[in-house]
């Protein structure tokens, strides 16, 4: 619930409130809060995977400014640290139905 509402104002917000071209490419994942909405894991994604280095240093750069702007969102007394993380889901899920693939392929042939 409120997950859902951080990772909708940090996608905005790297949309539209960021002067970085590159952050348009990345995009927000998931959120995970602690219990007492202190800490928030933010993981992140892009739809381009050759610059993965040059853009985690954009994303860093960016996480004061992306928590200034969460506060003026959310409208709370406390606003969450923000520890961001290159989200490899589907990357690796990608990589799973390969080798499946493949072993496919490997039990047909024999």
């Amino acid at each position: 619930m409120f997950e859902g509402r951080i990772k909708d104002a940090l996608n905005l917000a790297l949309r539209q409130s960021l002067k970085d071209p590159r952050l348009t490419m990345v995009s927000i994942t998931r959120v995970e809060l602690t219990n007492d909405y202190s800490q928030a894991k933010v993981y992140w994604d892009s739809f381009n995977a050759e610059n993965r280095g040059d853009l985690k240093k954009a994303v860093s750069g960016a996480s004061s400014k992306l928590r200034s702007v969460l506060a003026k969102e959310l409208n709370v007394r406390h606003t969450p640290e923000l520890f961001l993380y290159f989200d490899s889901q589907f990357e690796d899920e990608r990589k799973i139905e390969e080798l499946l693939k493949g072993n496919q392929d490997n039990s047909e042939e024999s």
